[in-house]
């Protein structure tokens, strides 16, 4: 039984049509990255509480907290970074939320990834022993310009840090916007670590996002491998139909609800349960 979830900011801003649109489409689970228009870092314990008893009260659960953590340049000091993620992480733990997204930080432009690995590692790894003890895990997403934004140095990553706490968020849509073709490049090797899927698509030729199995994302192949292998991971709608911006994405009710229906269609052909 996979779990299928969504970023509620891809809805609206206003948290009740978040959680209406959810529950309208028979979700459970939402992950948190922004509300009133301002990213889930910033917000104070009061109006995190007013969010959690919200969602309480409407039966949603936090599945991922989507943090910006490591969606800075590798040379930006790193102690702040380390208090963020501390904040990250005891969010995620306020909200029961089994799943914190991070990244492995910008690349200068124009540098060789590889002359950053070693730092990269160290960064990462830090937040992993942070995690340890917290019933959190980590879960790095594939973002375009970061470290791990090719398929090869995400598997280097995850190989080399080698923790139950760190593991991967397949974006099919990032990897095609680095003009990957996902399924035939990176599955294999990245199989064991993906404990998640963002489901967004996006075109090779043109760039366009659209919605999942209408780009050169390999959704189809991608599900059928999963459901093959017995995999029970999730799925989380960040459809970006209508806007993609570096720390968010946008999508209105009506394009969520087409990313939803696109997905449950594409679930359903493979004749895989979610909840």
């Amino acid at each position: 039984m996979w779990r299928i979830s969504g970023f509620g900011d891809e809805i609206s801003p206003n948290l009740q049509e978040q959680i209406t649109v959810l529950r309208e489409l028979g979700l459970q689970f939402i992950d948190l990255r922004a509300v009133w228009d301002r990213n889930i870092m910033t917000l104070s314990a009061e109006e995190l509480t007013t969010i959690r008893t919200a969602l309480d009260t409407a039966g949603l659960r936090v599945l991922c907290v989507g943090s910006p953590i490591g969606k800075v340049s590798i040379d930006a000091p790193f102690p702040q970074q380390l208090d963020d993620f501390r904040r990250a992480l005891d969010i995620a733990r306020s909200f029961a939320a089994p799943y914190l997204r991070i990244f492995s930080f910008y690349m200068p432009a124009g540098s060789d990834p590889r002359a950053y690995r070693e730092p990269v590692i160290e960064r990462l790894q830090a937040f992993v022993e942070e995690a340890l003890e917290s019933g959190v895990t980590l879960l790095h997403e594939n973002e375009t310009g970061i470290y791990g934004d090719t398929p090869e140095r995400c598997f280097d990553l995850h190989h080399s840090i080698a923790s139950p706490q760190f593991l991967a968020i397949w974006d099919a849509g990032n990897f095609v916007s680095n003009g990957v073709r996902p399924f035939a490049t990176g599955f294999e090797p990245l199989r064991p670590y993906i404990a998640g899927l963002h489901i967004k698509d996006v075109a090779l030729d043109s760039g366009a996002v659209v919605v999942a199995g209408a780009g050169d994302g390999q959704f189809p192949e991608t599900l059928a491998a999963l459901a093959t292998d017995g995999w029970s991971g999730f799925c989380s709608l960040e459809p970006h139909l209508s806007v993609a911006g570096k720390f968010g994405g946008f999508s209105g009710v009506d394009g969520f609800r087409r990313a939803a229906h696109a997905l449950f269609d594409l679930l359903e052909q493979q004749g895989i349960s979610w909840e």
